[in-house]
């Protein structure tokens, strides 16, 4: 296996990068996914990911909230 071959499957997928992006709402994230992140990683792919990933919370929080504001009759 050449050099690489190594380095192309360190590069993080797009699973890799979506459970980064998990990982750091949770506040946790193993060493190794953090040196691999940053070393080769591309910012844009995080950033995208971490924007869906507000989204798609904000969306929930606001389905439930309507949810409960209906069912109390207000």
């Amino acid at each position: 296996m050449s050099d690489s071959d190594t380095e192309e499957k360190k590069i993080p997928s797009l699973w890799d990068v979506t459970k980064s992006v998990l990982a750091a709402f949770l506040g946790v994230q193993s060493r190794k996914n953090y040196e691999r992140d940053f070393t080769y990683g591309k910012p844009w792919q995080y950033i995208l990911i971490g924007l869906v990933g507000v989204g798609v919370f904000i969306g929930l929080v606001i389905t439930v909230v309507s949810i409960v504001v209906s069912n109390v009759g207000a």
